[in-house]
C-alpha cells in the first residue's frame, strides 16, 4: 500500500491491562508510519490508571459492561468507530519488538497472490518475552516462522487448518475489505480472526504473514489454561462446520509436539518432555471435548470453558 498516504487506526480490547499496556502504547508513538488514532474498547471502568493514559492525544477510549464483551462484536464495535484506511487489531499484552511495525504491516498488505489476489489482511509475528518458558519459546517459533508468507484458498492441501490461520494479537485489515465482507462474526467463543481469513480468501483474497511486522508476546499457560483455551478452540470449530469440517486439524498439532521434542532432545532438554506430554494431553482432550461440548451438562461446559460468560445468554 501507498505508506504515505494511509491512514491507520489501533484497536485494541482492553479488560485490565498489566506494564506492557503502557509499553505498548509507547512503541505505537515510536512508529515510522504513523497512527491516527488508537481506539481502546474498555471492558468495565476500573483495573487501570485511565488518567495516565487520557495524556495520549490520539487515544480515545470507549466503555462495554464485560456482559457486552464478545471477541468479535467487540472488535467490529471497535471497527466502528474508524474510518482509516487500515484497522490494526492488537491485543493489551503485544508490545512492538521495533519502531517499523505498521510499515511493515502496510508492506505486506500490498503483496498480491499467485493470482494476483489483493491481501485482505496482515499479521505480525509474535516472538516469545524474556520470561518464556522453552516448550512455549519453541511453539512461538513454530506458529510464527521467520519467512514471510501470503496464503490463499490453493493452499489448503499443503497446510490444512493453517491456511486460515491468522491472529488478533497483531493483524491489520484494509477496511473497505472488512466492510464489505461484514466484519467478524459478531458472537464466537474463539477465533474470529480465523473465520474471518476463511472468509475472505473464499471471497477471493489472499492472507499475508509479514515476519518482519514483528510483536513481543507469550504466555506461560497452566496446564489448566491450555485444556480450557482448547476446549474454547474445539467449541469455535463445532460451531463453524462451514469453516472447519473436511479441514485437517490434528495433524498439525500432532506435527508441532514431535518437533518440539525433538527440539528438546537435541537442545539437552529432555527433562521437560514430560511437562511437553502432559500439556499436549491436556491440550487435546480439551480440543476434542470442545468439539463435543453439546453433549456435556452445562456445568461441566462453563467449568472446562475458559470464557464462562460466554455461556450466560447462549
Amino acid at each position: 500500500m501507498d505508506e504515505i498516504k494511509t491512514t491507520v487506526d489501533v484497536i485494541i480490547p482492553v479488560y485490565r491491562p498489566d506494564k506492557r499496556f503502557s509499553r505498548l502504547l509507547a512503541m505505537l508513538e515510536k512508529q515510522t508510519h504513523p497512527v491516527d488514532r488508537i481506539i481502546i474498547m474498555k471492558t468495565e471502568h476500573g483495573g487501570w490508571n485511565e488518567a495516565s493514559f487520557r495524556k495520549i492525544p490520539n487515544l480515545e477510549i470507549h466503555y462495554l459492561a464485560k456482559s457486552e464483551f464478545d471477541h468479535g462484536a467487540t472488535r467490529n464495535r471497535g471497527a466502528g468507530f474508524s474510518k482509516a484506511d487500515v484497522m490494526i487489531f492488537m491485543t493489551d499484552d503485544a508490545v512492538p519488538q521495533d519502531n517499523r511495525l505498521v510499515e511493515q504491516l502496510l508492506a505486506a498488505l500490498a503483496w498480491k497472490g499467485p493470482k494476483q489476489e489483493t491481501a485482505a489482511a496482515a499479521y505480525a509475528r509474535q516472538l516469545p518475552a524474556g520470561n518464556c518458558g522453552a516448550v512455549e519459546r519453541y511453539t512461538r517459533n513454530f506458529n510464527y516462522p521467520s519467512q514471510s508468507r501470503i496464503k490463499t484458498l490453493e493452499d489448503l492441501p499443503e497446510l490444512g487448518i493453517k491456511t486460515y490461520f491468522a491472529s488478533n494479537v497483531c493483524c491489520a485489515y484494509r477496511r473497505d475489505v472488512f466492510e464489505k465482507l461484514g466484519g467478524f462474526v459478531d458472537r464466537t467463543i474463539f477465533n474470529e480472526d480465523m473465520l474471518y481469513m476463511a472468509k475472505a480468501m473464499k471471497a477471493g483474497y489472499a492472507v499475508a504473514y509479514a515476519a518482519d511486522a514483528r510483536v513481543i508476546h507469550s504466555h506461560n499457560l497452566t496446564f489448566l489454561e491450555q485444556f480450557r483455551r482448547n476446549f474454547d478452540l474445539g467449541v469455535s470449530q463445532a460451531d463453524h462446520p462451514e469453516v472447519f469440517a473436511g479441514v485437517p486439524s490434528e495433524g498439525e498439532g500432532i506435527r508441532m509436539v514431535k518437533q518440539t521434542a525433538g527440539w528438546l532432545i537435541k537442545t539437552g532438554r529432555g527433562f521437560l518432555l514430560p511437562a511437553l506430554v502432559i500439556g499436549s494431553g491436556c491440550k487435546f482432550l480439551g480440543y476434542r471435548l470442545g468439539k463435543k461440548y453439546r453433549r456435556l451438562p452445562r456445568r461441566v461446559i462453563g467449568w472446562c470453558s475458559a470464557s464462562p460468560g460466554y455461556w450466560t445468554e447462549k
